[in-house]
């Protein structure tokens, strides 16, 4: 397995580009198999999840061509329904393949879902929404098994509601199955997420009829067949969130192009709070601007709780936590969607950083600087905090297992290298075997 290696103590500087969107391309891949008719997508990322999406529509009968920057999708063979084990344990959105099954094939066969180990995420919603529009479902041997006993959806009224807020992935999963069902179906407590939107859009450029996305109520109305499509992914909020931390706990001052600043209010207005420059420079479209993004002298504590958009996303919690180490003062974190997403907490706690936790909540009391250590990743975005983490610290960080990290971001060490980060990619045998000489 591979590790990074990072000097710290540098700031960033430069210029940098924010790749697609990782969270709105596994959906929106997924939405391939409502249609016969070819579907070109321009801007999804080359990362690890992408990789293994288009390896599952394969299997699914879904071809797959690239050209350049944009890949084409075109269903050949509508045979097979079977989601695999193999393919779907790496990764929770391949559940998406679920909805697009039942409404072009009327089965599906799809192993239970795996991903990061940030906590329990039960698919109860997904398949509640599917069953209000008509599916069977059943559990067989680890995997759901679902079915269409009248050889067609029929919409429904829907509320996806759940214990910590509604759901990105069963929205976009019965959204997806809707646009084929018979009539309307309202889905209340919708997810609010801009990937839902993005997912939304596409939908509606094959010919669906989908209104209100982005809002917690969406209205489809059902549609006989949908078409082909050429469509460009979302701008990627949670990297271009990443990059923004990179430059403030690095004390740098980078132009991050291609942002997605309607997006991000929450976390831009956390950065300003903590003293962070952030002042958009073109922002014609504000979905895909740029940013000048800059720190002050030191950081001001502050207080997050992570929310279903608008608020405060999950998926930069570990990232603002960094930031949080190195503030003048006490910052308090909230965790309201996954409540033991606190496994990079530890690993902090290792470089110098002073945490406390009790239960979903994290109390960070800064200190002045952080120092290199080994650490480990446990997760996708966990991963992204230690690299922050690591990129200001005083002396050498190696961070383990960051094939956690190749999930979702592309090249990262070699683009933060552009930018001036000491870091690099080493065969953690390498690593060892340093270990041993010394």
């Amino acid at each position: 397995m591979d590790a990074f290696v990072i000097s710290g103590g540098r700031p960033l500087e430069g210029r940098i580009s924010v790749n697609g969107s990782k969270n709105a391309s596994l959906p929106i891949l997924a939405a391939a198999l409502l249609t016969d008719e070819a579907v070109t997508l321009r801007g999804i990322p080359d990362l690890a999840d992408i990789a293994n999406m288009l390896r599952l529509l394969g299997e699914l009968g879904c071809y797959c061509q690239a050209s350049g920057d944009a890949l084409t999708l075109r269903t050949i063979d509508s045979t097979s329904v079977h989601a695999r084990y193999d393919i779907v344990r790496t990764m929770r959105a391949s559940v998406c393949v679920l909805g697009p099954l039942l409404a072009m094939r009327g089965h599906a066969r799809v192993s239970m879902p795996g991903g990061c180990a940030i906590g329990h995420r039960p698919i109860d919603l997904h398949l509640k929404g599917l069953e209000a529009l008509g599916a069977r479902v059943t559990l067989d041997n680890g995997d759901i098994v679902a079915s269409v006993p009248g050889g067609r959806l029929v919409g429904a009224g829907i509320f996806l509601g759940g214990a910590y807020g509604s759901t990105v992935l069963g929205t976009a999963n019965v959204m997806s199955a809707a646009t084929l069902a018979r009539g309307r179906t309202v889905i209340e407590s919708a997810a609010c997420e801009p990937e839902v939107v993005d997912l939304a859009k596409l939908l509606n450029a094959m010919g669906a009829r989908i209104s209100g996305a982005g809002s917690p109520r969406i209205v489809i109305e059902g549609v006989d067949q949908l078409g082909g499509a050429d469509f460009e992914v979302m701008a990627d909020r949670i990297e271009a969130g990443t990059l923004m931390g990179a430059a403030a706990i690095t004390g740098g001052d980078l132009v991050i192009d291609n942002c997605p600043l309607d997006a991000m209010m929450g976390a831009i207005e956390t950065l300003r709070t903590m003293g962070v420059g952030v002042e958009p420079i073109v922002a014609s479209d504000p979905m895909r601007a740029s940013v000048r993004v800059f720190a002050g002298s030191r950081f001001r504590p502050v207080e997050i709780t992570t929310q279903p958009h608008p608020g405060f996303p999950t998926d930069l919690q570990a990232q603002f936590m960094a930031l949080m180490t190195l503030a003048d003062g006490i910052s308090v974190v909230t965790e309201k969607i996954f409540p033991e997403r606190f496994l990079h907490a530890p690993e902090l706690a290792r470089m110098g950083a002073t945490i406390h936790r009790s239960g979903s909540t994290a109390i960070i009391a800064g200190v002045k600087r952080l120092v290199g250590a080994p650490v480990m990743a446990s997760d996708l975005r966990a991963s992204a905090g230690l690299v922050l983490a690591g990129l200001a610290a005083q002396g050498e960080t190696v961070i383990n297992r960051v094939y956690h990290l190749d999930r979702g971001y592309l090249s990262l060490e070699r683009r933060l290298q552009e930018l001036g980060g000491q870091i690099e990619r080493v065969d953690d045998r390498v690593l060892a075997a340093r270990d041993v000489a010394v």
